[in-house]
């Protein structure tokens, strides 16, 4: 199904993540189509209406899709209607603090968490600034804090924020920004998936097949331990 260069605009590659329900930015999962194996990669990096590196915000920002590092600490799409189900599946059921308690989390994942929910949206710097990790010798927990976070679907990628200097000029690379995956989903007006976690499962695969290779569905279900 993945040809090169098949999808050019961001109404195209909309249609293609409704079809298929998860779409990673990169190649991941085997035999399965990714944003960057299905755009031209002239495009990238181009800051114009085609460029598929700027859609991955735009996703989330619209409500069409959710975005974080959901598999394997890789980026990932999931459509709307895909979500409630994928994060009943892929999630868990209990509360960070309980992970923590059980020794499931990390100190850090349960302090961003707690900032990320008090600040919903809030960019990276400042999430830094609020875990007292701004530290260079804290990046590197804090960045496996946030991926984390956001493999256990607590948190999703809100956008990127441009950064700007005093006089309001654009400078420096734009900054990531986060939320809870329900304060995402409440925002958008996406309802909470009711089913057990088997049902959600369930109504995923149903979901895939015949529009997954049945490599990929059975990779992402050992993965994922479905």
């Amino acid at each position: 199904m993945e040809e090169q260069g098949m999808v050019t605009t961001y109404e195209e590659m909309k249609e293609v993540i409704g079809k298929l329900g998860i779409v990673p930015l990169a190649a991941l999962i085997p035999g399965h189509p990714s944003v960057n194996g299905l755009t031209k990669a002239e495009n990238w990096h181009t800051d114009t209406e085609l460029d598929p590196w700027a859609w991955r915000a735009r996703f989330p920002g619209e409500g069409h899709a959710a975005y974080g590092k959901f598999i394997r600490k890789k980026a990932v799409l999931v459509a709307r209607e895909w979500f409630p189900a994928y994060t009943a599946a892929a999630g868990s059921s209990q509360s960070l603090e309980e992970r923590f308690d059980s020794g499931l989390c990390s100190r850090e994942a349960l302090t961003l968490l707690q900032i990320i929910r008090d600040n919903q949206g809030i960019e990276t710097r400042e999430l830094r600034m609020l875990a007292d990790m701004k530290a260079k010798e804290k990046k590197t927990a804090f960045d496996n804090a946030v991926t984390e976070l956001q493999g256990t679907l607590d948190i999703v990628i809100s956008g990127v924020k441009e950064r700007h200097n005093a006089e309001g000029e654009k400078n420096g690379w734009n900054s990531t920004s986060f939320e809870t995956a329900g304060h995402w989903m409440a925002e958008n007006h996406i309802p909470e998936y009711k089913g057990t976690r088997d049902e959600a499962v369930a109504w995923l695969r149903n979901r895939m097949e015949g529009n997954w290779n049945p490599a990929s569905i059975s990779w992402l279900g050992k993965v994922l331990s479905w």
